[in-house]
């Protein structure tokens, strides 16, 4: 059956793709979701008058996506976790931890769904996890492991560092 998706479906197409699909999957997920229409004369007509406004959306969503990777690229962030002996985990790192690292970090909000990482994280250290942004708009983002309490420890080494560089100013003035 074909349809007209609505949105970006991943694996199937972006805003006004025509695709083929099986016929419950239309009509169970994609017709009751409005992801989808099907594609009938009329709406393929009605395609046709709105393919100058998709592509501008289009432009937007490469542009947002490429100043996202940007941003993304080569950074690291720090996830905390309860470690036991030789660096394994009590459990394992899950993708919403890494996106609220991300956002907690680096101020940029990624959902959850698009972090994909091959395996579990398990053990302490770094990682390289892939993030998903648009189409085939992907960063590569590492992963740093740590033991529980260890961003408090180094927030006030640097506090008391920067402390100690403004006494040393002061004295020097």
């Amino acid at each position: 059956m074909k349809v007209i998706l609505l949105g970006e479906l991943r694996g199937k197409g972006g805003e006004g793709d025509v695709v083929d699909v099986a016929q419950g999957y239309a009509e169970n997920y994609l017709f009751p979701r409005r992801l989808a229409l099907p594609a009938t004369p009329g709406n393929i007509k009605q395609l046709e008058e709105r393919r100058h406004n998709i592509a501008k959306r289009e432009e937007k969503r490469l542009a947002g996506a490429d100043e996202t990777k940007a941003a993304l690229e080569g950074k690291v962030v720090t996830v905390e976790a309860r470690v036991g002996d030789e660096g394994q985990l009590f459990g394992s790192v899950t993708s919403g931890m890494i996106a609220d690292a991300i956002k907690a970090q680096l101020g940029i909000e990624i959902d959850r769904k698009r972090i994909a990482h091959e395996g579990s994280i398990k053990r302490a250290g770094i990682h390289e996890v892939e993030v998903d942004l648009y189409r085939t708009i992907n960063a590569k983002v590492a992963v740093e492991v740590v033991p529980e309490g260890t961003l408090a420890t180094r927030a006030a080494e640097t506090a008391a560092a920067e402390t100690a560089e403004e006494a040393v100013e002061e004295v020097a003035e």
